[in-house]
């Protein structure tokens, strides 16, 4: 049998002459908290609506343990849809919201009652049964929301950006709260978000999706600290991008030619001539007054930003463009508008295949070699 859960082969959804989801190939296991990432329009939701059975794949399979459920209406697959909207019934008490599936399932009256006080109990709603949808806060309508489809015992739990509607506190609350009642209930939830913050705090693994297409499958620490494509390392976090192409590799250790000087990456799988793209996040950037010795593109102190415990720093480079840094807040830092030295370990920076090799704007002003 598979590990996997739910399994999305070579999926394509296309709309008129607009190819939403391109050739998806997607496995999600049992019990996993996989995240769908990206921004407006890169295909999430309408992934998320076919696995749902809202909307019916131009081609490709989807199955569900095993079993595929292309054919099948949403109501007859083991998947439950949890929308922003929250979607409950504003007529009907809280008590009545959450057993309306099991209702319609016609299962017997004592059972329903003791399986919604136990949902009740489970999002800390208890004492809330008898309320109407207009007397809760957000918070407390999407708790309930979570409980009716959990009510049903599916076997995936599909959330389309659920937490979108709320403050950022309750935000941050419901997402720990989501997160527990995920590891609780062992139930394999497919999310979808176009935050970055939330997908990596939530994810057992995150998939990034740009124009329709995953770049990326992996644990979060990976999606960050090794990220596979320009697109990925641009769209999660903040980093720095260096353009350049690589004129020696020595062992591990590559030297790239980039507007502003020489720079250091680790070079494994690439050849010296190709045309790549670097990125290094801001707190692996390191500044110097002094030139230490190693690498290091000068460049000139613009300003600093203090966001409590850490300080941001943007440093200018000859060329206009500017390098962003982050140093501990007391640390002993360069004054504005000095010339520092700005560096990096080799290990720090991720070096990615640029694949049309881009003849980058400022191509004449890098060093020759």
């Amino acid at each position: 049998m598979s590990e996997y859960i739910v399994e999305l082969d070579h999926v394509n959804k296309i709309y008129g002459t607009n190819h939403v989801v391109k050739d998806m190939n997607l496995h999600v296991k049992a019990g996993e908290f996989l995240t769908l990432l990206g921004s407006s329009g890169c295909g999430k939701t309408t992934t998320l609506r076919m696995i749902a059975g809202f909307e019916i794949p131009s081609s490709g399979s989807i199955r569900v343990e095993g079993e595929s459920i292309e054919a099948r209406q949403p109501f007859e697959r083991d998947v439950n849809t949890v929308f922003q909207t929250y979607a409950l019934f504003p007529h009907k008490t809280i008590f009545d919201n959450i057993a309306y599936g099991l209702r319609m399932k016609k299962v017997p009256k004592p059972e329903i009652r003791e399986r919604v006080e136990e949902m009740l109990s489970m999002v800390q709603l208890e004492g809330f049964e008898d309320r109407y949808p207009a007397q809760l806060s957000g918070g407390q309508k999407q708790r309930v929301a979570i409980a009716r489809a959990l009510i049903n015992r599916p076997k995936v739990l599909l959330l389309d950006e659920p937490l979108g509607a709320l403050d950022l506190k309750l935000r941050k609350q419901m997402q720990l709260e989501l997160k527990r009642l995920q590891k609780k209930l062992n139930i394999t939830f497919i999310y979808v978000t176009h935050d970055q913050e939330e997908a990596l705090t939530m994810s057992d693994r995150i998939a990034v999706m740009h124009d329709g297409i995953i770049d990326q499958v992996a644990v979060p620490s990976e999606i960050y600290e090794h990220p596979a494509t320009k697109f990925v390392a641009t769209f999660i976090g903040e980093t720095n991008i260096f353009e350049g192409c690589i004129v020696e590799i020595a062992g591990r250790t590559c030297e790239v030619a980039v507007e502003n000087g020489f720079v250091q990456a680790n070079g494994d799988g690439f050849s010296n001539g190709e045309f790549v793209t670097i990125s290094v996040r801001p707190e692996k950037i390191r500044f110097y007054k002094d030139d230490i010795g190693s690498f290091g593109l000068q460049g000139i102190v613009k300003d600093y930003i203090y966001v409590g415990s850490v300080l941001k720093c943007n440093i200018v480079l000859p060329n206009g463009n500017e390098v962003r840094a982050e140093r501990l807040s007391g640390e002993e830092v360069p004054k504005v508008g000095e010339v520092v030295y700005v560096t990096w370990d080799v290990g720090d920076a991720v070096l990615l295949h640029n694949s049309d090799n881009t003849i980058y704007n400022a191509l004449n002003n890098m060093p020759i070699v």
